[in-house]
């Protein structure tokens, strides 16, 4: 009713200008009733333009990745190769042999072999140091160590030929954590430098 009232006095203004424009009561009859028109129509639409719009919805939450799987940590080494004379190799857990050079890790189950004339010296990370003979075979069967309490435990196994140690801070903690076998006997230390010798022979 109101935009259809408007429209009827904005079509008798447009339909009539002269007449509109030389009579004084048209104006107050039509133009005052118009301008509320417009003032009306105006504020309709800043409503319009200013009421809040309806809120998107929420998207639905999505499920957390999984988390990363942790690296296996690696093996924690046991010490290194300090020095080496001629032939001498270091075979792994895996049986994998590879010629050995000052500055090689050491892991807590390797291998260590001495060709003839040949020999090696190698410190572990409690600075016990183990000196290799010519022609010997020596696996470091267990290592673990505490640095902060330096408390742990030492085997070696002496195959053939022989061996010079120097005991480091688990001997001198614990002398009884420090034991070396050969085919014959296990001994456990007495001392903090000693040489170990077997043939090989059971």
């Amino acid at each position: 009713m109101f935009v259809s009232r408007c429209n009827a006095f904005a079509l008798i203004i447009v339909s009539a200008p002269k007449q509109f424009a030389e009579n004084p009561m048209m104006h107050k009859k039509f133009l005052l009733p118009l301008l509320g028109c417009a003032l009306l129509g105006a504020a309709a639409i800043s409503q319009a333009q200013t009421a809040p719009s309806t809120p998107a919805a929420a998207p639905a939450p999505t499920a957390p990745a999984a988390a990363a799987p942790a690296a296996a940590a690696p093996e924690r080494q046991a010490g290194f190769v300090k020095s080496v004379r001629g032939d001498v190799k270091l075979l792994s857990a895996a049986a994998t042999a590879r010629n050995a050079v000052p500055g090689d890790a050491l892991a807590s189950v390797d291998r260590i072999v001495t060709g003839p004339d040949s020999s090696a010296a190698v410190v572990l990370r409690d600075d016990t140091t183990l000196v290799v003979g010519p022609s010997s075979r020596l696996d470091l069967k267990q290592f673990h160590f505490d640095a902060t309490t330096h408390e742990g435990g030492l085997l070696v196994s002496l195959l053939r030929g022989s061996m010079r140690m120097i005991t480091g801070l688990i001997g001198k903690t614990n002398p009884d954590a420090v034991r070396v076998e050969t085919q014959t006997a296990t001994i456990g230390i007495r001392g903090t430098d000693f040489i170990v010798q077997t043939d090989g022979q059971p």
